[in-house]
């Protein structure tokens, strides 16, 4: 125990050591909801809940590594973690029985190196992630948007309802209002005109006011509700 704490505490596998650490206690804090995992970034490079720069210029730096389209802070975690294994082993059969004088200048080459197949195995590790991350990505709410649908509520007012949409699955069952003050009633087909984020609701107007619009409406075999 003595000698493994005298080595991760050591160069260079404590650089390592203290990000490794930082990682793991975030996503220990993500699993309790203390803070949000998406919070540091997606990792696509592209889109950032936190706006800050430095998350911004990290996930696209990992994107253009093949470590994008995952959590920046899962991207660090294994990158950590594969560096802090590699370093730990050079340095436990290596780096400890040469001079002080050596050691840093061979330890800081080791600590660069390490983040090269680091990068190679967190970049297979992180392939059937990203496969799933990408079957869990929810639908963009602006897609679905013009599609029409049965109200299954008693009705539909600017306060209250609810109607089905078909989604090319199980189909929806969304929070949806009027607009205008218009009233629909059970069974009425309706299509989707706007989505309010704020009140996590949609807007919808009546077949009947959009002749133009075909309102074939497809049979949905299960439903599934958002809220």
């Amino acid at each position: 125990m003595a000698e493994f704490l005298d080595v991760v505490l050591s160069y260079p596998t404590l650089p390592y050591s203290v990000v490794l650490c930082f990682a793991v206690i975030y996503w220990m804090l993500a699993a309790t909801g203390i803070v949000d995992e998406g919070g540091i970034g997606s990792g696509d490079g592209a889109d950032f809940h936190s706006g800050a720069d430095g998350a911004n210029g990290l996930a696209a730096m990992f994107a253009r590594l093949g470590l994008g389209g995952a959590p920046t802070m899962l991207v660090v975690l294994l990158l950590a973690f594969f560096g802090w294994t590699i370093t730990y082993l050079v340095q436990l059969f290596l780096l400890q029985s040469l001079p002080t004088s050596l050691r840093w200048g061979i330890g800081t080459a080791v600590a660069i190196a390490a983040l090269i197949p680091g990068a190679m195995v967190s970049s297979w590790v992180l392939r059937p992630i990203r496969r799933l991350l990408m079957k869990l990505r929810p639908v963009e709410q602006a897609s679905i948007l013009g599609k029409a649908g049965q109200v299954t509520s008693p009705d539909v007012t600017a306060e209250r309802g609810y109607a089905r949409f078909d989604d090319g699955g199980a189909g929806l069952i969304l929070q949806v209002r009027s607009r205008d003050g218009c009233r629909y009633e059970r069974g009425d087909q309706v299509r989707l005109v706007d989505y309010l984020r704020e009140h996590n609701y949609y807007l919808v107007v009546g077949d009947a006011e959009l002749p133009a619009l075909d309102v074939s409406i497809p049979q949905v075999s299960g439903d599934k509700e958002i809220h």
